[in-house]
């Protein structure tokens, strides 16, 4: 395996540009953070908000200065562009999305845009050229945070997500999106378009947003799937009534009846075992009055697995349950399902190499899926995909809490630019097409 930095080099020098690495990710990190920053202490950056727009156009600005051509589609992604010799071969691509939820944290997604920046002005210092392209991407979106839609960055490129996708979407201000996208500058006809056909592999970087790394001392996790979702709205109806005049045997408690359910979910899940998850996540009462029965309750459940066949057994299984509590308690059960996202694997030759460099550089590592949605899902649609985490500080994420240390910032960003020299300077650069 050819490499920027071989494993025959010192291992001073690997962790010297780890640390190197690691301390200039933080300088980016909190020079973005101040694009939205939220008085409460997080960062709240929304698509085509001022604080989005105005971290984009630095962005852009950051990625000239490095040498690279900057370039806005007509959504709004931006790409600093490293061009190769081979001008006419697709792209290796790398980056995350800028926006954040309401007072996020300052490392979702936008430490994976600082750290290509930064893995790329090295293998330019110590490299010069590519022999392929090579793109840093800052995706427009992936939270869904202003407008009921995820991944329109990602979703734009590869075909997901087009023009109709947007139409009667608005915010909670009444804005549309359209109105909010042209504001921001964006939706120009004459302003490239976003599909792409030009990508030979897209890598994204990401803070784990889970306790895995930090509680088994490791510092790379190679995701091998993104987890399948499937989402239920559960309605049970029962009867509303006088809490001190309805006996305990006569009543038809909707509450009690969802209370059963919910914990037979858990005990299902658990019984299940990892990866999958299952979450009761909201819950509604009707009336919702102190001395009535509960006459109605809605509740959400959200399955997660990164086997399909094994998500649809365990949802089956779970109504069929749900169904059969509503039967003993006296009520009515309906349901809806309103996602159904199936897993995503990623792909094993990128993830073979990511596990190479680990073990020629003694880097700790494990193989794990990803219990939350990313762009790299999006990607694999068009393109050999590879995604990897480093450690989150007690596993918060979207919050201003969020952290996540120099050191596994900088472990993180080596592991980066040795698989982009692969793939952009190395002569295995040929196997991905």
């Amino acid at each position: 395996m050819e490499e920027w930095v071989s494993a025959t080099e010192s291992e001073y020098l690997v962790a010297e540009l780890s640390s190197f690495f690691g301390q200039e990710a933080e300088r980016l990190l909190g020079w973005l953070s101040s694009f939205g920053a939220d008085p409460a202490g997080g960062v709240t950056r929304l698509l085509y908000s001022e604080a989005w727009t105005a971290a984009q156009l630095a962005l852009a600005e950051r990625m000239a200065q490095a040498g690279l051509t900057v370039v806005f589609d007509r959504v709004g992604n931006l790409y600093g562009r490293l061009i190769g010799e081979d001008s006419d071969a697709p792209s290796i691509v790398t980056g995350s999305h800028i926006d954040t939820v309401r007072n996020g944290g300052k490392y979702d997604g936008v430490y994976g845009i600082a750290a290509a920046l930064l893995a790329v002005e090295q293998l330019i210092k110590r490299h010069g050229k590519p022999r392929r392209t090579i793109e840093i991407v800052s995706l427009a979106e992936e939270e869904g945070s202003r407008f009921p839609m995820t991944y329109w960055g990602s979703g734009s490129i590869t075909g997901f997500h087009n023009e109709d996708s947007i139409e009667g979407l608005t915010d909670a201000d009444g804005v549309t999106f359209r109105e909010a996208m042209e504001a921001a500058g964006f939706g120009k006809s004459e302003q490239p378009a976003s599909p792409r056909s030009d990508i030979a592999a897209f890598i994204e970087l990401h803070i784990e947003q889970g306790i895995v790394l930090e509680r088994e001392k490791l510092s790379i996790g190679i995701v091998s799937a993104i987890v399948g979702q499937k989402r239920f709205a559960i309605e049970v109806t029962g009867q509303a009534n006088h809490a001190g005049t309805t006996p305990m045997l006569m009543r038809r408690d909707a509450l009690a009846a969802a209370a059963d359910m919910v914990r037979s979910i858990r005990e299902a899940a658990v019984r299940c075992g990892a990866p999958l998850v299952a979450t009761v996540g909201r819950l509604e009462l009707e009336p919702n009055t102190p001395n009535v029965i509960p006459g109605k309750t809605r509740f959400t459940v959200d399955v997660r697995h990164d086997n399909e066949e094994k998500l649809q057994v365990f949802c089956r299984e779970m109504l069929g349950e749900l169904e059969a509590i509503a039967g003993v308690n006296g009520v009515e059960l309906t349901f809806s399902r309103w996602m159904d996202a199936k897993p995503v694997p990623m792909d094993g030759l990128l993830s073979t190499w990511t596990e190479e460099v680990c073990r020629r550089h003694g880097l700790s590592y494990q193989h794990m899926v990803s219990g939350a949605g990313h762009d790299a899902q999006m990607f694999q649609r068009i393109c050999p995909t590879a995604m990897v985490f480093v450690p989150s500080r007690d596993g918060i994420s979207h919050s201003p809490s969020e952290y996540t240390s120099s050191q596994d910032m900088g472990t993180g960003i080596f592991v980066l630019a040795q698989l982009l020299y692969l793939l952009g300077y190395a002569e295995a650069y040929k196997g991905v097409v």
